[in-house]
């Protein structure tokens, strides 16, 4: 009888502990989580469905100038912010680690000595005082204690609170992957931007010490004109301001060199030092095909992309991590080891042997606001996340889309420049053998020089827009990074 009521009495305590483990599965909030929209167009403005991308190349093939390969191979080394982020990555992945460990038994070991003395009129005085460790053998006086074990804690993970969080630091490691991919292409964009900038101005430099040579020649015969008295000392005074405007264009065209070799020393992480290059054939420099694909490949190819992506499933698990929290934590404890007095005991077995095993459940009851205040955040976070992911597809769509107008108008506007250089160009010599035989005003060789010269500039500008467009498409279809 006596077992069969114990056994009763242990069957309603556990009814109870279910009921109230039921009551608060009731009391816990749910929020409807909400859903991302990845909603893409089926293809771009020029109606291709072709799936060819130009996103698959590795860097390495898709740039053809060796000394450009180079740079980039020392930033991928060098570059401090890169670096930084490499250690960001490293901090991400020994918190996988560490949260992995969290759902494990942790077991611990422990020595221990200790020294008492108690009042011989206490309670415990009176019984060490009475009581004899071994017959006529007293307790010793202070009395010294020692113990050595191990001990083991474990919660029981049955809500998964501990391997979903687990899983939210193995996503946040993957978005710290690729957060460093995405800034590899970015850096590599740069630092091809950077490189043909400064071929640009290397051009423009030669454009404007020749045309410093033509108009040296031409203020030689204006002023041969003026001791002929066939030209005034106002055309004298009109070509040696145009000379001297181009002059000083030449020392600030020379400063910009300097500033962008320095910008890619910065990006590559080295000292100011010459950049090597080679700027001859610039202006013919091919522009290759880039072919975009489908908009749909962004998903997959854009790091910037897969990175919101992996922190959106990260927010997902952290609301369970969060609502887990209202549940009670279920958790075992044990011990084992050895106790004595005097530490020539301690090896005397079962006498010394010392082990212990608890189970507990604990959980929350009053005073939830804390819990409710950080579900509520993993909420918000999440929602957060979904814009994050949806605005990281919409800005890569519409960067492409961007980009591969560019490509088209600049072509068309190359081609025209190009037709108006060559005009200008012929133009410089017919001014002036028209000015030598008295046909045409000194003011008309002056502008054609002038304009000359400026169509000139502006054809290398457009061909610099060219390159860093075609570098901006490629990197905006997600290449870059491999």
């Amino acid at each position: 009888m006596i077992k069969i009521k114990k056994t009763m009495k242990h069957g309603k305590l556990l009814l109870v502990l279910l009921t109230n483990i039921g009551l608060f599965y009731s009391c816990v909030p749910t929020k409807e989580l909400k859903q991302e929209n990845n909603n893409i167009p089926n293809h771009y403005a020029q109606q291709s469905t072709d799936t060819t991308n130009s996103a698959i190349i590795k860097w390495k093939d898709f740039f053809k100038d060796d000394n450009l390969i180079k740079l980039i191979d020392t930033a991928l080394v060098n570059n401090q912010e890169l670096n930084i982020m490499m250690q960001q990555i490293n901090v991400a992945q020994n918190e996988v680690k560490a949260r992995k460990g969290e759902y494990l038994p942790f077991i611990t070991y422990g020595v221990d000595a200790e020294v008492e003395k108690v009042g011989e009129y206490t309670r415990n005085g009176a019984v060490e005082k009475n009581l004899e460790v071994k017959e006529g053998k007293e307790f010793p006086e202070p009395l010294t204690d020692y113990s050595a074990g191990l001990f083991a804690t474990w919660e029981l993970d049955v809500w998964k609170k501990l391997r979903n969080s687990k899983k939210a630091a193995a996503l946040e490691y993957l978005s710290t992957i690729e957060g460093k991919n995405f800034m590899i292409t970015r850096l590599i964009s740069e630092i091809a931007d950077s490189y043909y900038e400064l071929l640009a101005l290397d051009n423009q430099l030669a454009f404007i010490e020749q045309n410093l040579e033509l108009q040296g020649n031409a203020l030689k015969m204006v002023r041969l004109q003026k001791e002929a008295a066939r030209a005034t000392e106002l055309a004298v005074k009109r070509f040696e301001a145009e000379v001297s405007k181009n002059q000083s264009h030449k020392f600030e065209v020379q400063q910009e060199i300097v500033e962008m070799e320095n910008k890619l020393n910065f990006l590559i992480g080295r000292q100011p030092q010459p950049i090597a290059r080679s700027s001859g054939g610039f202006i013919d420099t091919p522009m290759d095909t880039i072919y975009a694909g489908i908009p749909s490949q962004l998903l997959l190819n854009r790091p910037d992309i897969r990175q919101a992506e992996y922190e959106l499933e990260a927010a997902k698990l952290n609301i369970k991590v969060a609502r887990a929290n209202f549940y009670p934590s279920i958790g075992l404890k044990a011990g084992v080891g050895l106790q004595a007095f005097n530490p020539k005991y301690l090896t005397e077995t079962p006498e010394s042997l010392i082990y212990s095993a608890v189970g507990d459940i604990v959980g929350p009851l009053i005073n939830r606001n804390a819990i409710k205040a950080g579900y509520n955040t993993a909420n918000a976070k999440q929602i957060q996340a979904v814009y994050e992911y949806e605005k990281a597809i919409l800005s890569g769509y519409i960067e492409v889309v961007n980009q591969l107008s560019k490509m088209d108008n600049l072509k068309k506007s190359y081609e025209l420049k190009e037709n108006q250089v060559k005009a200008l160009t012929a133009s410089i010599d017919l001014s002036t053998r028209l000015f030598q035989s008295a046909r045409i005003e000194y003011i008309e060789v002056l502008l054609t020089q002038r304009e000359a010269l400026e169509s000139k500039m502006e054809l290398v500008e457009t061909k610099k827009d060219q390159l860093m467009a075609r570098v901006n498409v490629y990197q905006a279809l997600g290449g870059g990074w491999n």
